[in-house]
């Protein structure tokens, strides 16, 4: 997690550095979700202004989202539009590849 220098009035950016496959996360590692996207109304209109960063926010606000956001994606607004698909339309191999890339991850570690 890094924080600006604007914060709190501006959100910090969250990336995980191990690789994942999940419809919220941007292949670079970046997560996606609404209270890290900056404060105000969303000019494509995906999300309401209560929905996106506010200065109330904290870092265990943003840790309990990103962990209901990897047991629950939102695959109509998808960072990784690959993993939405596969979530979708075929989440048995979605969660095989889920699992092959963990497995692989907490070996290199």
């Amino acid at each position: 997690m890094t924080f600006p220098k604007e914060y709190p009035l501006l959100p910090p950016k969250l990336r995980f550095t191990t690789d994942i496959y999940h419809p919220n996360v941007y292949p670079n590692g970046e997560v996606c979700i609404s209270i890290l996207h900056p404060p105000g109304e969303d000019k494509y209109g995906y999300e309401q202004a209560s929905e996106r960063w506010s200065p109330v926010h904290t870092v265990e606000t943003i840790l309990i989202s990103v962990i209901s956001m990897l047991s629950s994606p939102n695959d109509e607004s998808p960072a990784n539009i690959e993993a939405a698909k596969e979530w979708r339309d075929n989440y048995p191999s979605y969660k095989k590849k889920v699992q092959r890339i963990a497995r692989r991850s907490a070996e290199d570690n």
